[in-house]
């Protein structure tokens, strides 16, 4: 089949790039774009390493998303989660609290646990088991990466509390 021209916004820069019907977001974006941040795993949608953020901040599997389904529509990966010369809060939580080892999953990670704190800065334990049910780590598990999820989420309510204070 022909490719098609379609426009992806990625971390707020947008890319035109020919990409075929059959043709991922994570094949698009680590194969034309070059981000290599968003990991390959098992492209079956099982691991949650290829995991990115879609436009109203859900987890998205970028292994199983086709591109041209984003066209024009606004995706952030991990190239994009840094908030100026700063880390964000979940990375800063990942790096603190151990949850990075061999980091090749983080980046699924990180963007699987941002999702959840974009909506909830309060997760009970039960929410954190589900917005990371579909994330596998097979060097820490999963207890270091909750205690950094709890962390972020406490230092995204202090940062509401003195952004409400301003």
């Amino acid at each position: 089949m022909a490719k098609q021209l379609i426009t992806l916004i990625v971390n707020g820069d947008s890319y035109e790039v020919a990409a075929a019907p059959h043709q991922t977001l994570l094949e698009v974006m680590r194969d034309i774009l070059n981000m290599t941040g968003t990991k390959r795993g098992c492209t079956a949608g099982s691991c949650g390493v290829c995991t990115v953020n879609g436009e109203q901040g859900e987890a998205i599997l970028s292994c199983l998303a086709l591109a041209v389904e984003w066209d024009g529509r606004p995706v952030t990966t991990i190239e994009g989660v840094e908030e100026g010369d700063k880390l964000h809060p979940v990375q800063q939580a990942f790096l603190e609290y151990g949850a990075v080892q061999c980091g090749f999953c983080t980046p699924g990670l990180v963007m699987s646990a941002k999702a959840l704190l974009d909506v909830n800065t309060d997760p009970t334990e039960a929410d954190i088991n589900e917005a990371m049910a579909g994330a596998i780590c097979r060097c820490t598990g999963h207890i270091k990466v909750k205690k950094a999820i709890r962390e972020a989420a406490k230092a995204l309510r202090e940062r509401e509390v003195n952004d409400g204070a301003s």
